[in-house]
């Protein structure tokens, strides 16, 4: 008898073995915060690195689009490199990169210097986040996926909450520079943490690489990623992005092709005929997640151009989003184990949609006791369903699918985050447009933000084509370790019966 599947490693759950999977993905935690705090605290010290280099603020968005294309560029690789070299490997010289490039980014002497040192970084995190899950993936059990998914989720929830909020603190009591150098600490206890806690591993047998399927792959998303990125400028004109996004599809489906037929290709795509993992990364999570990423968008523009408040009064309005998403890390795990992802993926989707809706009705006069709460319930609730679509997406990944399908959940996210940005700026702007106003104002973003909260309802609702016991082979949702004889499964050992 075997407990779960012979390609899960530990078989059998321990206490050590759930230490290790948690240390591991506590480490990969504060890489991937290291990671998403540095691509959003310099939004707010754009002015006065422009000022320091001599060149115009708006000049200064080259920086933020080298670093996003250099990344889109080499995320496909990064598979097959966790594969061929060993993802611990991989991993620390993704935090090395990213380390060594923040310390270059703040030294910087003009533009053409910077430039260069954020398409390193963008290397360091185009590898960090696709390998970071391939090490969480592999050396936690199912039982321990539902727990190590909820760390690694975290970042993701809070950096883009913080980063703004500090980056203004740090660029008006200090410089522009500490932007960058508060990721050398961070990078070196990264560095020593993964050195002597994750272990090495290596594929027996790595295939040759796709070349084809690289530069196809590469190309396709950094055409498309860059095309919605310029969605948020239509200052820039409309015609090139339009362009740039058609070319991205385009090339994408050429890439898709290639994939299918190539005898060795840079990513196995089969890991979309399993159903939780294409339901929980591209169908109904794909649109599900412009909702919960506009929503970031929105919220300081709401609060500064809306209700007039100043940066620090917005900032610490969004400060109650980000405690609702620190606040639901405490009983998510408990909520999915009693009720099953289906029945929490749909509640909470129309939950988290209808708090995006709600944000429509609030105005400046609306007593900050109602916002603050406003504010938790869509932070809670984002915060929920972050951690459930994540770990469904890798509950039923076998283990020669893991890191193709963690390098295509990373691609995903990266396209869903920009699409998201993409609508809502896109809605703002045709607002405004529609009646010919000549700056945005509240009536814009409650458009938007009623548009928002409808595409997410819609999406919400999408999961009830999930069947009812979906995600129910991670055991942390049934109390239990399946036995296995033969490979058919006899039984059940539940652990909450114990005394």
């Amino acid at each position: 008898m075997t407990a779960l599947s012979e390609d899960e490693a530990p078989p059998q759950p321990t206490a050590t073995a759930a230490t290790n999977a948690r240390c591991v993905a506590l480490i990969v935690a504060i890489a991937f915060f290291m990671q998403l705090l540095d691509s959003t605290i310099i939004s707010t010290s754009l002015p006065q690195m422009g000022a320091s280099f001599g060149v115009p603020a708006v000049a200064m968005s080259i920086g933020i689009t080298v670093y996003m294309l250099t990344m889109a560029v080499f995320v496909p690789l990064s598979g097959w490199l966790a594969d061929r070299f060993g993802a611990r490997n991989i991993f620390l010289v993704a935090i090395a990169l990213f380390t060594l490039a923040s310390l270059a980014c703040g030294f910087s002497r003009d533009l053409t210097e910077f430039v260069a040192a954020r398409a390193v970084q963008g290397l360091g995190s185009a590898l960090m986040t696709p390998v970071g899950r391939i090490l969480v993936l592999r050396n936690a059990s199912k039982s321990e996926l539902l727990n190590a998914t909820a760390l690694i989720t975290w970042p993701a929830l809070f950096a883009p909450v913080v980063g703004p909020v500090l980056g203004g603190f740090i660029t008006t009591y200090l410089s522009w520079h500490w932007n960058f150098f508060i990721n050398i600490p961070l990078g070196l206890v990264g560095l020593g943490l993964v050195a002597r806690f994750i272990p090495g591993d290596r594929e027996a047998d790595p295939k040759p690489l796709d070349w084809p399927g690289f530069f196809l792959t590469s190309l396709g998303l950094a055409c498309l990623l860059y095309g919605l990125e310029r969605f948020a400028h239509p200052e820039d004109g409309m015609l090139p992005t339009v362009l740039l996004i058609a070319a991205g599809i385009v090339v994408g489906c050429l890439a898709v092709r290639h994939l299918r037929r190539a005898p060795h290709p840079l990513l196995d795509l089969s890991s979309f005929k399993v159903q939780t993992f294409a339901i929980s990364t591209l169908a109904a999570v794909t649109i599900f997640r412009v909702a919960i990423n506009a929503t970031p968008f929105l919220l300081p523009l709401l609060f500064q151009v809306g209700f007039g408040l100043s940066p620090v009064d917005a900032g610490m309005m969004i400060l109650a989003y980000f405690l609702g998403n620190l606040g639901m890390k405490t009983v998510t795990t408990p909520t999915l184990r009693r009720f099953g992802f289906r029945s929490v993926m749909v509640v909470n989707g129309i939950t988290a949609s209808a708090s995006i809706m709600a944000c429509a009705a609030i105005s400046p006069q609306t007593p900050q006791a109602l916002v603050v709460v406003l504010m938790l319930i869509a932070g809670l609730s984002r915060s929920m369903q972050f951690t459930a679509l994540n770990t469904l997406a890798f509950a039923d990944i076998a283990a020669a699918q893991r890191s193709s399908a963690a390098t295509l959940s990373s691609m995903l996210q990266q396209v869903a985050m920009l699409f998201g940005v993409a609508v809502a700026a896109a809605i703002l702007n045709l607002s405004q447009i529609a009646r010919d106003g000549p700056a945005l104002d509240l009536v814009d973003f409650r458009i938007a933000f009623l548009a928002i909260g409808a595409i997410g309802l819609v999406a919400a609702l999408r999961f009830l084509v999930l069947p009812q016991g979906a995600g129910a082979e991670v055991p942390a949702t049934r109390r239990g370790i399946e036995i296995e004889f033969s490979g058919r499964r006899v039984g059940e050992f539940r652990t909450d019966r114990l005394p």
